[in-house]
């Protein structure tokens, strides 16, 4: 396995997604990265023995960023032909907060305004 190959996860909550292999640590593990966005597989590092290789490779650096990744897969035409659905603009502007650590903030900002948006509920009464 090597830089760039594209894989289908065996084991795990991620079994049946496919990914890519974004860096080689050694000869029982890698850096695999779907982006999350394209096929919901975060980058993590995976056992070799979880993974099944297809005969596709894309044409990747050696720890690429999501970013890189995305664009091999457009290049390369494997959406189309795996049927995955492309991450909208608002998804990916998303992702990019999540490495930035600002979606706690702003999710916390959304709920606030939902908890105060909703009607409060009516106290009933008490019987004596």
């Amino acid at each position: 396995m090597e830089v760039g190959q594209v894989c289908v996860k065996t084991v795990g909550k991620e079994k049946g997604k496919y990914c890519v292999i974004v860096k080689k640590i050694d000869e029982n593990f890698v850096i695999v990265s779907g982006p999350k966005a394209l096929t919901g597989v975060k980058r993590r590092r995976a056992n070799v023995i979880h993974l099944q290789p297809l005969q596709y490779k894309l044409e990747i650096k050696e720890d690429a960023s999501d970013e890189e990744i995305l664009e091999a897969w457009k290049k390369s035409g494997l959406i189309e032909k795996f049927g995955l659905k492309l991450p909208s603009a608002a998804e990916l502007k998303k992702q990019a907060q999540v490495k930035e650590g600002n979606v706690e903030a702003e999710e916390k900002s959304e709920k606030e305004k939902k908890e105060t948006s909703k009607p409060k509920k009516k106290e009933k009464a008490k019987k004596e």
